[in-house]
């Protein structure tokens, strides 16, 4: 037997079938009230029944006044409970256990959102066109997004979530606290490592008061920013360490944000052809994380590297994304030998002599990478197939029509 087919039992009591995951996507499917509707249900039944042992959800955003793109799903009360059961029993019928996945932009909402001030631990903007700089949150405001953060897990175990998984990687706002380069503060939440990650900390005590023992609390976190002067590998080990500490089932190793985009498919073909961006680090960290399992998802492709990491121990459980939009039946194409090896697609921009001297082409092609993927993401949720001729073109024009819809209608009573 594979040892991909072996079940992981995590330290609150829930058992996932497998060692293979559909980490997350960001779908941008949420409806007109950033609340999940029958074309989740669609896809994600669709995932359920392609033998993941386990589902996570794309960005959930925890405050309706700050989402990263149009569309997110927003978990701030309870009002869409029946269809986030909806979303869950979708998973549940095919066997798989499904997380939910928590995050607060920050600084990074929607870069189109013209008249939207963004909210950060510092104002640094994001170092690209068009970014405002954010306003910097007070103590009261970071203790109320530490108490949204924590109501959502709360209605998630409610609607038959098996766990949440906070995001602290991709430079959204937990990241930002984390790093140096976007955290210069110096009272409780700045100033040093150890209070720079006391956002994160609080965050995980505060679900896990909302929740019961056998709810699954984990974290996304990156390996690193890749930013010189940025949040550097030692300081990710020592955010393991005191996470190792607390109540935290389960720590997915990603890397990367915005600027410099580890995570967007826009990785130079050596990189690529290692196999698992993240797994070096991985292997760094197992002494730090201690009897916590350690999933790692950017790069896998071959059932060869992910069954000789998981029997290494090199990780616990291996996540994959991309392969999952053109194949939603990766896992089970794996398990059962139909496969040995995952494909994805990946596009370019063109004009990139034009385009080279106006922008970084990586962080370009990257963006047009994810959003390649949410336009197939969306056609799976019509019941569709994906389109596997679709260019850079369409893309991009399908890219700022969906995040550009709200440009110029400025919300009222946002920060």
């Amino acid at each position: 037997m594979s040892p991909l087919s072996e079940p992981l039992d995590l330290p609150c009591g829930v058992r996932l079938p497998n060692r293979i995951a559909k980490a997350a996507l960001s779908e941008a499917l949420g409806d007109a009230g950033n609340s999940p509707d029958e074309r989740l249900v669609t896809l994600y039944r669709r995932w359920a029944q392609g033998g993941y042992g386990l589902l996570v959800t794309g960005n959930i955003m925890v405050d309706r006044n700050h989402l990263g793109e149009p569309g997110n799903v927003v978990i701030d009360d309870d009002r869409a409970l029946a269809q986030l059961t909806a979303w869950t029993k979708a998973a549940h019928d095919g066997g798989a256990a499904i997380f939910a996945q928590l995050n607060h932009p920050g600084r990074q909402s929607n870069l189109l959102a013209v008249g939207h001030k963004p909210v950060a631990p510092s104002p640094v903007p994001l170092a690209m066109p068009g970014a405002a700089t954010p306003r910097e949150l007070t103590g009261a405001e970071i203790e109320d997004i530490i108490d949204r953060f924590a109501l959502a897990a709360a209605v998630c175990e409610e609607a038959g979530f098996d766990g949440v998984q906070l995001h602290a990687a991709h430079g959204y706002l937990v990241t930002q606290f984390l790093s140096p380069l976007t955290n210069l503060r110096t009272d409780e939440w700045g100033g040093t490592p150890e209070r720079r990650m006391r956002f994160l900390l609080e965050v995980v005590r505060r679900v896990r008061q909302r929740v019961s023992p056998g709810f699954a609390v984990a974290v996304k976190l990156n390996s690193a920013d890749f930013q010189r002067g940025g949040f550097s590998e030692e300081d990710s080990r020592a955010v393991v360490a005191a996470l190792a500490a607390e109540a935290v089932d389960l720590i997915e190793v990603s890397g990367g944000n915005y600027e410099s985009p580890a995570m967007g498919g826009s990785a130079a073909s050596s990189t690529r052809a290692r196999e698992a961006y993240f797994l070096e680090y991985a292997q760094s960290v197992r002494a730090q994380a201690g009897s916590v399992p350690i999933a790692v998802t950017g790069g896998f492709r071959t059932r060869s590297a992910m069954e000789d990491a998981i029997t290494a121990g090199d990780c616990d459980l291996v996540g994959i994304a991309r392969p999952t939009v053109t194949a939603t039946d990766s896992a089970a194409q794996l398990l059962d030998g139909r496969s040995d090896a995952l494909t994805t697609h990946e596009i370019q921009a063109g004009l990139r002599g034009i385009l080279g001297r106006l922008t970084d082409l990586k962080a370009l092609d990257g963006f047009l990478n994810i959003s390649w993927n949410v336009d197939q993401l969306h056609r799976l949720a019509r019941g569709l197939e994906p389109d596997l001729d679709r260019g850079p073109l369409a893309t991009a024009v399908a890219m700022v029509r969906r995040n550009g819809r709200v440009s110029f209608r400025p919300k009222r009573g946002t920060a």
